[in-house]
């Protein structure tokens, strides 16, 4: 079975004033919000349960999925706004049932049908979805790769030397899951807040995790972080139809 993170504890100061009241996550694109959006199509991709991490206005996302047909479980990450999403990770983990493979998004990020069905149910241990388009923002998350490996993530890696970006969307078959929760919880344990979990990532892929490159730059996708990201989206989602 197949379990979902997603990280929607930030704040999104950047969508101020859409943001005052409720996360990032619940920004409309139209006729449904970013995480109606994200719900809607992990599950007909065979998700079969969430795990969301909360932070800022979390009672609002409660309300949002609160007559979402699959179990919806909740953790909740008081630190949101002094921490790294490492955190938040940290908190899901713990949710996931025994077993499970699970997939992990990032909360702002809108893409459509076809990508999840090009992540999940693989055989690699673990996946990153990299859009391998041209060129790579200098300000992305960046994914060095060697014949179709992940070997490095950062923002700092040259965009000469990167595949291409991180969107946001990993997926970890369950005998894959123990190693990174090892890590995460090594990582916070150590009071390593301030870590993204890219970070952790390759730290996991170089004590041995295969961590294979899925190219989605033919797919159109969007992270939201900014009111012209925002209208990125809708018209990507309008264009979806």
């Amino acid at each position: 079975m197949t379990t979902a993170i997603l990280l929607v504890a930030g704040v999104g100061s950047r969508l101020r004033p859409l943001t005052d009241h409720r996360p990032k996550c619940l920004v409309s694109l139209g006729a449904e919000t970013i995480l109606a959006r994200q719900v809607r199509l992990l599950a007909a991709a065979g998700v079969t349960r969430l795990v969301l991490s909360t932070g800022f206005a979390a009672e609002a996302v409660h309300a949002a999925l609160a007559d979402f047909p699959l179990p919806v479980i909740f953790v909740h990450n008081h630190d949101y706004a002094t921490t790294q999403n490492i955190v938040s990770l940290h908190r899901a983990l713990s949710a996931v049932p025994p077993g499970d493979d699970f997939v992990k998004l990032d909360g702002d990020v809108v893409f459509t049908e076809a990508l999840l069905p090009r992540v999940l149910g693989r055989s690699d241990a673990a996946v990153v979805a990299v859009d391998d388009g041209l060129p790579v923002r200098d300000e992305a998350m960046k994914v060095s790769a060697v014949a179709g490996l992940a070997v490095r993530f950062g923002k700092g890696i040259h965009s000469s030397e990167a595949m291409g970006e991180s969107i946001g969307i990993e997926w970890f078959a369950a005998g894959a899951r123990s190693a990174l929760a090892a890590a995460v919880d090594a990582a916070v344990n150590a009071g390593r807040t301030d870590l993204y979990y890219e970070d952790v990532y390759a730290d996991v892929i170089a004590r041995g995790l295969k961590m294979a490159c899925v190219a989605v730059g033919d797919l159109p996708w969007t992270e939201v972080d900014d009111p012209a990201d925002l209208a990125r989206a809708a018209s990507l989602v309008r264009a979806a139809g």
